[in-house]
């Protein structure tokens, strides 16, 4: 498979973890970034490996201690399979001059078992399908908004046919190997039920009780069932804005999942054609802007927040970044390639209520214009602007 550049820069001289959803390339990632023959990787993915370990984790103790000093970085991939490692690695960080590198793509086991995190000593970053920056004169937006930008999709699968295989099995494999074998939950079918009504509900105002009764369960076990997916990457709450502003506000969060395809498909939509002009392809578009938006800060601009606001009367604001010494950034996003004054008149009134905020319309406009105060842009002018350093 061709090696993309990434955008997340690592550290060589620091321990850290490493955090994804399966499949994002994190393995492929730090081999390309970690001479081979310096580096030590164990794969708990690897049941004789994972066996091995988990009933004697001391012997990684004396492995790590016998290396050659040549040796610097020790990969343990997957982490989450063993959290009980994290104790030696503490010791071994204040040891040796070795460097750590964990990866995982859950953080759940780690979160609640009191997993040690190593009190700062390792960093924490977080890889994501690739973005359209990344993937540069390859990127193609009908694709990307239909089959989503997990590195297989875009460069292992060679027809539509394989690419709705790859994405039906990866529920699946979730599954199996990120919640039954984990025994994150008692029961896989309502879960399982859960999957398909979340991700119909993706990017929607969260309504639990209606898809408690959807799913046949309680309201408790949904908020658990969404803390799972958050827990082990498989999305992100994008929670309603706070600040000050005199209008009545909804208070409740929206989901979103981590890739348009992988979404595409619990939704059973695969075989949907994604037409342009019409509501499905608005929502799909706007999906992809927030995930891309989510995706550059997380690599550039850490320290964004990210919401959204929407009033009573049904006014709306896509995505509200909170950027640490700079104007609060309001945007909307559009599908449409010719953005009519009209059609923003509400988001300008809005926008005007907020305090030391800026406003830009993320479009598919093939120039950039100006509509009273607000920036209307096309979609990849904006995201090199506001989220590229």
């Amino acid at each position: 498979m061709k090696f993309i550049r990434r955008l997340l820069q690592l550290p060589l001289s620091r321990s850290f973890f490493l955090f994804g959803a399966r499949n994002t390339g994190k393995s492929t990632l730090l081999k390309h970034a970690f001479e081979t023959e310096r580096t030590l990787w164990i794969d708990l993915l690897s049941p004789d490996i994972e066996e091995r370990y988990s009933r004697d984790p001391a012997s990684f103790k004396q492995e790590v201690l016998a290396l050659d000093k040549d040796v610097k970085y020790i990969v343990i991939d997957e982490v989450q399979k063993l959290p009980k490692l994290l104790d030696l690695v503490h010791q071994l960080i204040e040891s040796t001059d070795k460097i750590f590198i964990m990866t995982g793509s859950s953080a759940r086991k780690l979160k609640h078992g009191g997993a040690n995190l190593l009190a700062g000593r390792a960093f924490v970053y977080n890889l994501y399908p690739f973005t359209s920056i990344e993937l540069g004169k390859d990127f193609n937006l009908d694709e990307a908004l239909h089959w989503g930008t997990l590195p297989a999709v875009v460069y292992k699968m060679q027809d539509d046919s394989e690419k709705t295989s790859f994405l039906q099995a990866y529920a699946q494999t979730y599954l199996k190997e990120e919640i039954w074998l984990e025994q994150f939950i008692r029961k896989i079918d309502p879960f399982r039920k859960f999957l398909e009504v979340s991700a119909q509900c993706n990017g929607q105002i969260l309504n639990i009780s209606n898809i408690a009764k959807d799913v046949g369960v309680d309201d408790k076990t949904i908020k658990q069932y969404f803390s799972i997916l958050e827990d082990t990457l498989m999305g992100f709450m994008l929670e309603p804005y706070h600040g000050s502003f005199r209008k009545r506000l909804h208070s409740k969060p929206k989901f979103f999942y981590f890739d348009t395809g992988v979404c595409r498909s619990l939704s059973r939509m695969l075989s949907v054609p994604i037409k342009k002009s019409t509501s499905y392809y608005g929502d799909v578009f706007e999906h992809f802007i927030i995930l891309e938006c989510v995706r550059l800060a997380s690599y550039y601009f850490p320290e964004y927040r990210f919401s959204y606001l929407k009033t009573r009367d049904d006014v709306e604001i896509d995505l509200i970044v909170d950027r640490p010494g700079k104007k609060l950034l309001c945007i909307e996003i559009k599908s449409t390639d010719n953005v009519r004054e009209d059609k923003l008149s509400s988001f300008a009134n809005i926008v005007k209520d907020i305090n030391n905020s800026e406003a830009v319309c993320i479009s598919q406009e093939p120039r950039a214009k100006k509509i009273g105060d607000i920036a209307v842009l096309p979609w990849q002018t904006a995201l090199t602007k506001y989220f590229v350093n």
